[in-house]
C-alpha cells in the first residue's frame, strides 16, 4: 500500500486515503509508515536511547517481516507461481488484468507489461518502521522521505527474479507507487541498486502523477492504472493493499470484503497479492477511518473487533 505511500496531509483531504506514501484509498488514510530494523541514522551518529518505550501494536507484525523464514517463503511463493502464469498470459491475447473501467484502449498491438506497487511489494521497509517501534512514534512524511533519501531498502525474497524474467520477455515493469513523485529520484536508485529492472523514468507512476482526464481522489491509484492502461496490457498487478488492483470506493470492513468478492477469482493469477502485517487501510477500517484519534481510542476500537473464543 504500503506504497505506502501514505500521507497524514492527504488523508486530511481525503479522508479516507488508503495509503498516500505507499498505501491505497481515498476512503482510507494511510497507515502508520513503512517498516525495518532498528537502523543508525544516516549521519552515523549512534542515537540516544530512548527512555523506556511503551508497548508498540507493531512490534511483532516488523518482527515477522524481519526475522521469519515464513515471510521469505510466502513471497517466493508468491513470485514464483506468477512466474509460472506469465507465459499463459502472454499467449492469451485477451488476457488484461486491469478491470474494465481502467483498461483504456487495451484493444490490439499494445506491449505487455506488469504494475508493481513498491513499498512492501518490491521493496521491504520493515528498517523504517522498526525506528519508530524504537522510538515510540508514529509515520510522518518528514521521516518517511528521510528513509526513501537513504535508498536502503532491500528487495522482498523472489521479486527480484520474477522481474528480470518478465523483463527477459519483453515484458515492462511498471511502478506504480503511492510515494510522492518527488521521491522518484532516489526510488528509481533503489530500484536498480537491487536489481530490479527499470527501463526509464517513466516507468514510475508516482502520487502525483499527471492523467489527462482523470482527476485523482487522495491517493486513490485508478487514474494511473488507466493511464498505464493506455500505453500497455496490463499482464499482472502486484500489491500488498486491496487500493493496489482497483479502486476501494468504501474503506470499511465491509467495503473491503465486497470488492475481495467481486474480484477474488483474479487472485493467484492476474492479481498476486503480498503479505503486509505492519501497515495499510485494513487497519483504519477497523477505526473508521479517524487517525485524529488518540492511539489508545484506536487500540480500543481494534480490540473491539476481535473475534474472541467463548
Amino acid at each position: 500500500m504500503h506504497t505506502r505511500a501514505l500521507t497524514l496531509s492527504v488523508l486530511a483531504c481525503a479522508l479516507a486515503l488508503g495509503a498516500c506514501k505507499r498505501t491505497e484509498p481515498a476512503a482510507a488514510p494511510a497507515p502508520a509508515a513503512t517498516p525495518a530494523t532498528a537502523a543508525v541514522p544516516a549521519t552515523g551518529a549512534t542515537p540516544a536511547a530512548p527512555s523506556a518505550p511503551g508497548a508498540d501494536d507493531n512490534l511483532n507484525a516488523v518482527l515477522w517481516v524481519q526475522t521469519s523464514a515464513e515471510y521469505r517463503a510466502a513471497t517466493e511463493t508468491v513470485y514464483r507461481a506468477a512466474a509460472d502464469k506469465l507465459d499463459l498470459a502472454l499467449k492469451q491475447k485477451n488476457w488484461d488484468a486491469l478491470v474494465p473501467d481502467e483498461r483504456g484502449n487495451a484493444a490490439t498491438g499494445l506491449a505487455p507489461a506488469v504494475i508493481m506497487d513498491v513499498d512492501e511489494t518490491v521493496l521491504d521497509n520493515s528498517p523504517y518502521q522498526a525506528r519508530l517501534v524504537r522510538d515510540g512514534k508514529e509515520y510522518d512524511e518528514v521521516t518517511w522521505d528521510a528513509w526513501v533519501a537513504e535508498k536502503k531498502a532491500q528487495p522482498l525474497a523472489g521479486v527480484v527474479d520474477f522481474a528480470k524474467a518478465a523483463n527477459a520477455k519483453g515484458v515492462t515493469v511498471l511502478y506504480l507507487s503511492n510515494r510522492a513523485e518527488h521521491l522518484q529520484a532516489a526510488t528509481i536508485a533503489n530500484l536498480r541498486a537491487v536489481g530490479m529492472p527499470v527501463k526509464d523514468d517513466s516507468v514510475f507512476l508516482g502520487l502525483g502523477t499527471f492523467v489527462e482526464g482523470c482527476e485523482q481522489n487522495g491517493s486513490e491509484k485508478n487514474c494511473r492504472r488507466k493511464l498505464a492502461g493506455q500505453k500497455y496490457r496490463v499482464l499482472m498487478q502486484f500489491g500488498d493493499q486491496l487500493g493496489d488492483f482497483a479502486q476501494v470506493v468504501a474503506n470499511t470492513r465491509d467495503g473491503r470484503s465486497q470488492l475481495l468478492q467481486q474480484h477474488h477469482d483474479w487472485f493467484g493469477e492476474r492479481w498476486w497479492m503480498l503479505p503486509n502485517p505492519t501497515y495499510g487501510s485494513w487497519e483504519p477500517a477497523v477505526f473508521n477511518n479517524a487517525w485524529d484519534q488518540p492511539r489508545e481510542a484506536r487500540r480500543a476500537a481494534k480490540r473491539e473487533a476481535l473475534n474472541v473464543a467463548p
